[in-house]
Order: C-alpha cells, then sequence, then structure tokens
C-alpha cells in the first residue's frame, strides 16, 4: 500500500526519536527537521494508518511521576516499518541520482 507524504515522515520522525517517541515529539520533529506545518490530528491519523499497515506499534507507557500523571502512548517501528523506510529512501537516492543543480532552473 503507497504511503503518503505524512506517513512517510512519520515513520523517519519515529525512526528519529527511537523508542521513546510518541505524539508531541513525533509532531515536532516532523516540524522542525522537514519545516512543515501540521496538526496533532493529522500525525495521530497517521499513525493509526502505520500501526494498521503493520509499520509501527504502540504501547502505553508507564504514568509520568508527578501528580495526575498519565501514560503516554509510545510508538516504534515494526520489521516492516524499517524496511519500508530503507526502500522509501533508496527509492528517492535512485530518482535524485544524477541530477545536477542547473536542471532546477530549466524550463520545460
Amino acid at each position: 500500500m503507497p504511503l503518503n507524504d505524512l506517513e512517510l515522515l512519520t515513520l523517519i520522525a519515529i525512526l528519529r526519536l527511537g523508542e521513546g517517541a510518541y505524539g508531541v515529539t513525533i509532531h515536532e520533529q516532523i516540524e522542525r527537521t522537514a519545516g512543515r506545518s501540521l496538526s496533532m490530528a493529522g500525525v495521530y491519523n497517521a499513525l493509526d494508518r502505520l500501526e494498521r499497515q503493520g509499520l509501527a506499534r504502540a504501547w502505553h507507557s508507564e504514568p509520568r511521576a508527578e501528580r495526575g500523571g498519565r501514560a503516554r502512548r509510545l510508538y516504534a517501528l515494526t520489521a516492516a516499518g524499517r524496511e519500508r523506510v530503507k526502500r522509501e529512501r533508496e527509492a528517492a537516492l535512485r530518482m535524485w541520482r544524477d541530477l545536477t543543480p542547473d536542471l532546477f532552473g530549466r524550463k520545460r
């Protein structure tokens, strides 16, 4: 099943963040690194789709130590998710190979 841009960015953010990835940190990672403004709802929708596709898994942390602390829903890539990120990266690099900066100014 094809991934949309947000799903791919979400997978990459989880990979970058490691085992401590949760909704807020994933959102911040995408906004900071990719320079994209997006809603938290968009991130959570992408996470739900990635879980259903078997590319990410979620679990709850222990409740936070502060008074009234809640558990966080943490995310990690599955083996299939890691493989998918690897394939997507390789495909993008193949597409960029042999392109030179002068092509960006060329009109068609």
